[in-house]
This record gives structure tokens, sequence and C-alpha cells, in this order.
């Protein structure tokens, strides 16, 4: 396994050969030293994995990215930042950026899978409580109220806030990444996006609506992902495309108001809402419509020239 290294050795000593259908898969470290804002965190690091076999990634504060280059056969020169979701406290390495970088190879498209900084929290104790027979029924959920795009479910949780700041500058800082390695890994610094699932989602919104910089994606990729910051569209926001479960409980409509944000500020952007799925799909079959989301997402990357057939 190949260690992770700093960004700052980004250059002449990343470079990097590239084969034919071969993969690069090697974990940079994004930033100098330790990661700015989280330097007194202590709680180690812990992957454990789903009841599928798929990698969860906790207390993350190193963050890094995962390079996967496609066959130079049929690279685009296209690069897609990849952020898995996982609510700010965890990420869902494999289902939501392993498979999904994968994907995006075999479309030619290079893909970094970003492990951005997440919410320290001590390993969970599992209750005995449980719901006893005497338990007063819980009211029904309401669905939030979104103001300015905003779909923030815990906006006053000053933790998850903070958090949320550092995962945008980490996703930020893997957008100035990739551009900075273009040459090494052949990938033109005008056509690298974002793209991130469920709470990544709301990671990579946010470095799209950032001001704008060498840091700023050129296009974004969002699954079921709301926004969790006020939105301000501007004449330079990227092209959106969002894909979502038509019931899934307050981001349905979150990302309706994203698509609504980014229409009136006359910005392109194009949603795919899929009936009977109320919760994250993620790079897992269903047998249903929504298997469908990635051949609407490899359409979107056509019309741009980012992918190939």
């Amino acid at each position: 396994m190949v260690r992770p290294r700093c960004v700052a050795l980004a250059g002449g000593l990343l470079a990097i050969a590239i084969q034919a259908g071969a993969q690069t898969r090697e974990e940079i470290r994004l930033w100098p030293g330790r990661a700015p804002g989280s330097e007194a965190w202590t709680i180690a690091e812990t992957t454990t994995r789903s009841p599928g076999g798929d990698r969860i990634i906790s207390n993350v504060s190193d963050p890094t990215v995962t390079v996967f280059l496609p066959d130079a056969a049929v690279a685009t020169g296209a690069a897609v930042v990849v952020a898995p979701g996982g609510a700010l406290r965890l990420l869902g390495w494999d289902n939501e950026g392993v498979r999904a970088a994968e994907w995006l190879n075999t479309k030619g498209v290079a893909a970094m899978v970003l492990k951005y900084r997440t919410l320290q929290t001590p390993t969970p104790q599992v209750s005995g409580g449980g719901r006893g027979g005497g338990a007063v029924a819980a009211a029904p959920r309401q669905e939030m109220t979104i103001r300015n795009g905003n779909a923030n479910p815990e906006p006053n949780d000053e933790r998850l806030s903070e958090v949320l700041r550092m995962a945008v500058a980490d996703a930020q800082q893997a957008v100035r990444l990739v551009r900075r390695n273009a040459r090494a890994w052949r990938i033109d610094p005008a056509r690298v996006g974002i793209m991130g699932f469920s709470a990544g989602g709301g990671v990579a919104v946010g470095a799209a609506l950032a001001e704008t910089s060498d840091a700023s994606p050129d296009f974004l990729v969002s699954l079921y992902g709301p926004s969790l910051m006020d939105v301000n569209v501007r004449p330079d926001t990227p092209p959106l495309f969002i894909a979502v479960g038509a019931t899934h409980f307050n981001v349905t409509n979150g990302c309706l108001a994203l698509f609504a944000a980014w229409k009136a500020g006359g910005r392109p952007a194009e949603i795919h809402v899929y009936d009977q799925v109320s919760a994250g799909f993620g790079m897992t079959r269903r047998g249903l419509p929504v298997d469908g989301w990635t051949d609407r997402l490899h359409e979107w990357l056509l019309a741009r020239n980012i992918a190939v057939r």
C-alpha cells in the first residue's frame, strides 16, 4: 500500500507514469503537516464494514485523495473529485466513493476520491433501551422549511458547522491538487469537476458556491445532496446535475430548492427525481428506474465533452 504523501511534494516528485490499462490508486495527503483547524483532534480514524462488506470510514482528521486514472486509450482529460456521504460523521467509502470512481474511469474520466474531515465521535455505545412496550409513539416528522436554498437540518450545531467548513476547505484543496498535477495525470485543468453523495453533495455544493479561485470546480454533480448553506448563484457558478429519490425526507425538497436556485440565477441545471426511492442509492442497483441515474449522468457528461461513449 502506498503511504499518503504531502501535497507540498506536488510537481516533479509526484510525476506518475501512466500505462495503458493500469489504474493509479495512490493516496495523497491534502495538507502539509496537520490540516488547518483540526490540529488538536486526537480520536483515531477507524474503518468498519457495512453488512454488505463496504468500507465505512469515520473520525477523519488527516484528509486525503485517492487517485483513479482511466486507461490512457479512453482518457478525455477531464477529472472529478468524488466526495462520499455520511452525514458529516462518516464516509461511505466504497458505495459512494471507490465504485463511483471506477465507473467514471470507464467513461474516460479521472477520479479522485476525497477523504474529507468528519465529526470526531467516540466509539458509539450500544443502547439496550429500544422501544419498550409502553413507549409513546413518535410524532410524525415534518419537512423542514428551506430558505435561500439552505437545507441544513442542523444549522445550529456549532460542531457540525465547523466540520462542514473544514470539509469544504478539503474539497477545495483537492481541486487545487488536481490542477497542480494536471500535467502528470494528463488532465485538462479547465475540466475539473466535483461530485458528491448526500452530505458529500453538500460539501461539493459548498466548494462550488465559494468565492471563485483556483479551487473552483468547472462542473458540479450532486447525488441526493442538498445545499447545507445559503445558496448565492453567480454568473460563473458551474453547471449542475442532480439525482434524488422522490421521498427522501428533507433531502428531496432540498435538492428541488437547489435546482430552483440555479435556474433563478440563470445557470445550467438538470434534475432527476426517482419514484420508489426514499434514501440514498449510491452505486447499488435496486432493480428500479433509479438504476438509470448513471446513464442520465453519462448523457450529461457527454453533452459537455467530459466523458466518452
